[in-house]
This record gives C-alpha cells, sequence and structure tokens, in this order.
C-alpha cells in the first residue's frame, strides 16, 4: 500500500482515537495499552505483509490519538474560587458590548493561575489588545449550566478560569515579539474599518456588514438575529465552517463563471479567503474553516476532487494535532468538517438531479443550490442536536442570497478602505453596499414572517 493511500487511514485513526477517549467511557489506559501491544505485534511478526503492517500503524496511530487527548483534558486546572491580584496583558481582541467588556488575559506575573482568564469588566474604560493590567477579584471556575456546557466551551480555548468586574489598574503596553506587534497593528487597521463601515452605513444593513466583513455579531440585535435563524441566514454573519466553505466555493464558481481559469480562480479565493481571515482577527475557527476550505478549492485545482477528502481529513488531523479538545466541544469543527465533506461527497450527485435546473453563467443556479443543500444535509444532526431548529425556506432563502456575498463583502472592504483614505470615497462605495445589503434585509423580513419558517424540537 502507497504511502498516499495509508495516509488517510492514518489520519482517521488518530481522528477516531481522539473520539473514542473523548466520549469519556472507555477506560484509557487499558485502550492504549492492548492497541500498542497490537500494533507493534502486528509490525514486528507480520512485517513482510503490507496490509498487516498498515493495520498495525493505524492502531499506533489510534492510540496517539487517545493518549493526546487524555493529555489534554488532564492539562485543564480549574482554580478554586479565591480572591487574586495578578498582573496580566489582554492576549485578545477584547468582546465590546452594549454595557460590557469581556477580556482573555494572559496572566505574566505570578504565575500561579493555569490558562487564560476571561475577564469581564464595564464598559469604559476601554482596553486593547496589549494592555498590560494589574487586577484583583474573585477567581473561579466557569459555571455549567443546565443546557449548556460553558466550562467546556471555554476549555477548548484555553480559558479555565473567569472574574466578574474586579479591579483592574491599567498599566501600560505589553507587547512582545514580531507576531504581536503585527496582530496589534492588524487590530488597529479593523478599527478604522469598522469606524468607517458603521459611519457610512446606518442599522440593519451595517450590523449585517460588520458581521460579514468584521465579525461583529455582538452588535446585532437579538431580533435581526432570530430573523436570520428563521429564514437560514444565519450563517452568513458568524466567521464559521459553514459560511467560510460555503462562500470560498461559491466564489470560486462565480470566477469561472465570468471567465476565469480554474487555476486563476483558486488563487483569486486562497488570497480572499487569507485577508478575510487575517481581517478578523485570525480566530482559531476561521483559521480552521479556511485550512479545510482551502483544501477542498486545492483539490478543485489541481483536477482530482477525489482528493478532496483526503485533505480535508488531513485538515482535521492538523487541527486536531493542535488542538484535541476540537473534535467534541466545538460545534464550529464539527459544522465545517460535515460542509465540506458534504459538498464533496452528496454535491455531485444533487447536481445530477437537478440536472433540469438552468446553469446560468453568472449565478451558476445549479451548482449554489446543490452545495447548500449537500451542507445543510451533513449538518442537520449537528443543528438539531445542538440548537433544536430548523428553517424550512433555507434552500430558497440562500439561493437568493449566496450569489451575491462576494460582492457585498468588496464593498464592504472598499467602503471601509476607500473612507480611510478619503471619507467621501468611502461613502460612494457604500451605496451600491447599502443597496445589496437591502435587499438581504428585505428577503430576511418577507421570509422570516412565514409562520413555518423555522420548526423547533
Amino acid at each position: 500500500m502507497s504511502l498516499s493511500r495509508l495516509f488517510p487511514f492514518l489520519c482517521l485513526s488518530f481522528i477516531l482515537g481522539i473520539f473514542l477517549n473523548s466520549l469519556g467511557i472507555l477506560a484509557p489506559y487499558l485502550l492504549m495499552g492492548g492497541g500498542l501491544i497490537l500494533g507493534i505485534f502486528l509490525i514486528s511478526v507480520f512485517w513482510k505483509y503490507q496490509k498487516s503492517v498498515a493495520v498495525g500503524l493505524c492502531f499506533l496511530f489510534l492510540v496517539w490519538g487517545i493518549w493526546w487527548h487524555h493529555w489534554a483534558v488532564s492539562e485543564i486546572h480549574y482554580p478554586e474560587e479565591r480572591e487574586v491580584t495578578f498582573t496580566g496583558f489582554v492576549a485578545a481582541e477584547p468582546d465590546i458590548r452594549d454595557e460590557k467588556t469581556i477580556l482573555t488575559i494572559k496572566e505574566v506575573e505570578p504565575r500561579s493561575i493555569k490558562g487564560k482568564i476571561l475577564v469581564t469588566v464595564g464598559r469604559y474604560p476601554e482596553y486593547q489588545y496589549g494592555d498590560k493590567l494589574r487586577i484583583t477579584g474573585e477567581i473561579k471556575a466557569p459555571h455549567v449550566f443546565e443546557d449548556f456546557n460553558y466550562r467546556e466551551y471555554l476549555a477548548k480555548d484555553g480559558i479555565y478560569s473567569v472574574m466578574y468586574y474586579p479591579q483592574v489598574e491599567y498599566l501600560g503596553k505589553d507587547v512582545r515579539g514580531l507576531t504581536s506587534n503585527i496582530y496589534e497593528k492588524i487590530l488597529r487597521f479593523k478599527d478604522k474599518l469598522r469606524e468607517n463601515i458603521y459611519r457610512n452605513l446606518s442599522p440593519p444593513q451595517s450590523s449585517i456588514l460588520g458581521a460579514m466583513v468584521l465579525g461583529d455579531k455582538r452588535r446585532m440585535p437579538d431580533d435581526l438575529k432570530e430573523k436570520l435563524n428563521a429564514v437560514g441566514l444565519r450563517h452568513i454573519t458568524a466567521i464559521s465552517g459553514m459560511h467560510v466553505t460555503i462562500l470560498s466555493v461559491v466564489l470560486m464558481q462565480l470566477l469561472m463563471g465570468i471567465g476565469f481559469w480554474r487555476g486563476q480562480a483558486f488563487y483569486f479565493t486562497l488570497l480572499f479567503l487569507i485577508l478575510f481571515i487575517i481581517m478578523v482577527g485570525l480566530p482559531p475557527s476561521a483559521v480552521r474553516a479556511g485550512l479545510m476550505a482551502g483544501s477542498f478549492l486545492l483539490a478543485q485545482k489541481i483536477g482530482r476532487p477525489s482528493s478532496g477528502f483526503r485533505l480535508v481529513i488531513l485538515a482535521a488531523a492538523l487541527m486536531l494535532a493542535f488542538n484535541p479538545l476540537l473534535l467534541r466541544w466545538d460545534v464550529g469543527f464539527q459544522l465545517s468538517f460535515l460542509a465540506v465533506l458534504g459538498i464533496i461527497f452528496l454535491s455531485p450527485r444533487l447536481k445530477w438531479w437537478l440536472r433540469k435546473v438552468p446553469e446560468q453563467n453568472f449565478i451558476n443556479l445549479r451548482s449554489i443550490l446543490a452545495m447548500t443543500l449537500s451542507a445543510q444535509v451533513f449538518t442537520l444532526p449537528i443543528l438539531i442536536l445542538n440548537f433544536g431548529r430548523v428553517s424550512l425556506l433555507a434552500p430558497l432563502s440562500n439561493i437568493l442570497v449566496l450569489p451575491f456575498l462576494p460582492f457585498i463583502l468588496g464593498l464592504g472592504f472598499l467602503t471601509g478602505l476607500a473612507g480611510i483614505i478619503w471619507q467621501p470615497l468611502g461613502w460612494i462605495f457604500s451605496w451600491p453596499a447599502w443597496l445589496l445589503l437591502t435587499y438581504v434585509v428585505k428577503i430576511i423580513e418577507w421570509f422570516s414572517s412565514f409562520p413555518l419558517a423555522l420548526i423547533s424540537f
């Protein structure tokens, strides 16, 4: 068996090991010991037989996955509730809300707290990435709610502690290293884009564009979020795997539809994905989704769609090698993984079943419909399990909205960039963006008025 054929099985074995240990119902040491003995036995005794060696290697990778997840869980240490004073710096972009700000703090000294700390402070004064702070308050483990495990949700990002409204003293800047300096400049540039977008557009258009371009979904009003859920368009405002995957593939199809070669469309789409992920602040979810979407696009570029599955499995294994807690505790990881698999396996069949649907040169109606349906079919179990709601109008609303997403994003970037250069120029670019966003808003309002738009389970 060649390495190219064996490698996907090794990645799948590694993922399976993480999955088995994440269930928490098996004895990890017994399973690791048995798998290790069996793997070494097959490789050493039957080394002349390629299939036996391949199976033995799969057992070793299975053991690796079990051990890797077991070790990651063992590194999680939740604090006892107590009063603490420590010095730390803001390690991520602040989550600014109407009446409060949530800061991700990395302790500098005395280094007595394991992991990062999620600190909730007042709306003012404002803090920025890299600010050095002295914090005094009550530290505790994240709460576990009846219908939501907030503790696991934070643990996957290395956050094991929370604090609510402590005393905070500003000590200056603490930006260290080239990467941190670059990231700080990116966040400053993002703030300038945000300022121009919200200055040139009014709600709800500005809140939708801010969520799509900058990841500012917190600024959207609750009633708009409910309407987006009802019509199955919430993914266009969330930096999720489903969003990035569908958006990148649709953009690829649009570019090919207007005359670009596959290779040219691939590079343009890849460049767009890189810029988009940087602009939203390089969150893990966007990086993961971009890696998976880029893998699938690469398979299309080299003319080997069948290689898409191998590339996606490789992307998933790489992400889990970096953070094995994503598989069980990150719904975004599950959605992005399943959305790409749906596009790979189900989309070609749907295209054949929808062969009577006209394939226009501009919007590629058949391809968009097939990709939307295939992604939603594969992600449906996860959506029902975690959110308990399904939109019946999602296929139709996505057909009407998805073709315009690349143009909305492009005009959104232009509005922000042009406004930085010259404010009236940004205002000019905001007009076509406002027109397209108004169309999206009308679709959302009209479809959400249907009584059976959203079914709850």
